[in-house]
């Protein structure tokens, strides 16, 4: 029952999604169950999110608990859990008095500090530690990706080489010392290789991958819809 009730939910799902899909919403019901079966969607991905937070609390704390290597950065990970959750789910209820808007559950002077508006407890922690770290992970990464443009940008071979080309002209031409330099050979330079190498070139090799990605899409969601495919269930 475990392996059989997953499956009928997958098959029936995306039987409806499909069929929906090429009826009128307006006129028949079955155009409209695609919005309905997209609804119950966001509501399981909303359990599914609090799942997540609870399996990143126990695992977190158990390594803490047992003292494993690393334990101190888990516990921080747990501490930042509560303290970006508990200030935003507090309930701050508001009666007015007198014309006045006064808290019933906090003093009013606490009224700022819960909830995800300005001046929040949660707004404070999101833009004064959550957006810096995620400014240094992200400036960090530029690091990264330039050390594997180093390794990938060899000319070994002619394919090499034309990648290493392009790519030099296309980080040539996203900075204006590059684009000045390409007008020292003509005004229309930099136009002529943003029209064919960046809108050309570059957008056919995207629409290729895409197509490619929605073909492999659409294939991996017909093996989930019979069943075929099951490493949803942690299954092969």
């Amino acid at each position: 029952m475990r392996t059989t009730l997953p499956v009928i939910v997958a098959f029936l799902s995306g039987i409806v999604m499909v069929i929906s899909f090429f009826f009128n919403p307006e006129r028949t019901f079955i155009g409209r169950a695609q919005d309905v079966v997209l609804q119950w969607a966001i509501i399981v991905g909303g359990f599914t999110l609090v799942l997540g937070v609870f399996s990143i609390v126990r695992v977190n704390a158990r390594a803490v608990s047992r003292k494993d290597p690393g334990w101190i950065f888990k516990l921080l990970t747990v501490v930042s859990v509560f303290a970006m959750a508990i200030p935003a789910l507090l309930p701050v209820s508001r009666d007015t008095i007198g014309g006045k808007i006064a808290f019933s559950v906090f003093p009013e002077s606490w009224g700022n500090l819960f909830g995800t508006g300005p001046s929040s407890i949660y707004d404070w922690l999101f833009n004064y530690i959550d957006s810096p770290m995620m400014e240094t992970m992200f400036a960090m990464l530029a690091f990264y990706i330039a050390s594997a443009a180093y390794r990938a940008f060899r000319a070994r071979n002619a394919e090499a080489t034309l990648l290493l080309f392009t790519a030099i002209l296309v980080m040539l031409l996203r900075v204006p010392m590059g684009e000045a330099f390409f007008r020292l050979f003509g005004e229309s330079v930099p136009y002529y290789i943003n029209l064919y190498v960046i809108n050309g070139f570059n957008v056919a090799v995207q629409r290729g991958i895409i197509i490619g990605a929605a073909l492999g899409a659409a294939s991996m969601s017909l093996r989930i819809i019979l069943g075929i495919e099951r490493t949803y269930m942690g299954k092969g």
